[in-house]
């Protein structure tokens, strides 16, 4: 028996936020980053909302801290807004999410992502961070109740962003298509956003506005694929690495990705073999076809200028050494692991590590 259920009402486009005046929203809290607000565009937000009442929460940084979400929620709580915006990347979904959801008062949830690679909008997930450790929050109560996803806010984008949020898209789709909960319904999602992703995200990273638009889309079609079907140890591993050396998410999914299907491939090689001939990456038997996988991802990473290596992201190899009893009980105990289509152990998750490790 297969399950699929996604509340969120998707408004997508050039000028898609022009839909935020149909909401009828009395009081807003809009949750962004200091560059947003200072820049104008929390301001258009407001604008397209019809100027409601509002109070901006705007101390938002990377790897969202739980004292901020508190802080939040605690804002939200007071002002008892009729809807919670954020504006931005995963970090400030992340973010909105939790204070939404700890403020305990019926608020509807609308994502603006700024970026093409959380899938945030969407999902049931949101990352917080505690003392140097990432923690997962997973309801469907923070899944948004509306993802508007404006192709304009994303039109000016450096190259870096869309390199890594595009990587980030790239792994939720390959982890969601060989998740343990995966479906026939989130296999079509997240065939169509890496077959998107693999034409298009070299042409976005170089400036392709058209192409843009396409990942802005497909970002949200592996959200919801994986928010069905799970992830795993990539995201897991990444999580670990991320909470104690503050590395981007997407860069560490990029070194980590190709290491992972090595070790995958043995219970789901065949579902590899799938993803690549959907993708046109290869028409032969399923060796083939997943070494063509591997290639194309490490091609792309190149592509994208991204790290092959945790050495090259900045992160020396004996610190991971010196880490590395912590972020191996950090991966395994990360949710992401029990969708993954093995059962990681800690030999696995030392293998991997030591395989990304690079060198100083």
């Amino acid at each position: 028996m297969e399950r699929f259920h996604c509340k969120t009402k998707i408004i997508a486009g050039a000028g898609a936020i022009a839909a935020l005046k149909e909401m009828n929203i009395g009081k807003l809290f809009l949750v962004c980053d200091p560059f947003f607000q200072k820049n104008g565009t929390a301001q258009k937000i407001l604008e397209a909302a019809g100027n409601p009442e509002n109070m901006i929460f705007s101390d938002i940084v990377p790897n969202p801290p739980v004292e901020m979400a508190a802080k939040g929620a605690m804002q939200v709580k007071t002002f008892r807004p009729d809807a919670v915006i954020a504006l931005g990347g995963g970090s400030t979904m992340d973010a909105a999410k939790a204070m939404a959801y700890f403020s305990g008062i019926d608020t509807q949830l609308i994502a603006v992502p700024t970026t093409s690679g959380s899938g945030s909008e969407v999902t049931d997930f949101a990352i917080l961070t505690h003392k140097g450790v990432k923690h997962p929050l997973v309801d469907e109560k923070i899944r948004p109740d509306m993802a508007v996803l404006d192709s304009d806010l994303v039109a000016s984008l450096p190259s870096p962003l869309i390199a890594d949020g595009g990587y980030d898209l790239i792994s939720h789709a390959v982890e969601a298509y060989v998740a343990a909960n995966h479906s026939s319904i989130s296999d079509l999602l997240a065939t169509e956003a890496f077959r998107t992703a693999m034409e298009g995200l070299q042409a976005s990273f170089h400036g392709d506005l058209q192409c843009r638009g396409a990942m802005h889309t497909a970002a949200t079609l592996a959200g919801i694929s994986f928010s069905q079907a799970g992830l795993g140890v990539c995201h897991a591993i990444a999580h670990s690495l991320g909470g104690e050396f503050h590395t981007p998410h997407g860069r560490l999914n990029a070194i980590l990705l190709p290491a992972v299907l090595e070790h995958n491939a043995a219970v789901c090689g065949h579902r590899y073999a799938q993803l690549a001939r959907a993708a046109g990456l290869s028409g032969g038997s399923d060796t083939v076809a997943l070494r063509a996988l591997k290639n194309a991802l490490v091609r792309l990473r190149k592509g994208l200028m991204l790290p092959e290596n945790l050495a090259q992201a900045g992160i020396p190899p004996a610190a991971v050494q010196e880490k590395m009893d912590g972020l191996v009980k950090a991966a395994l105990n990360d949710p992401c692991c029990g969708t993954n289509p093995l059962m990681p152990d800690e030999s696995m998750i030392r293998s991997i590590l030591t395989q990304v490790a690079g060198r100083d």
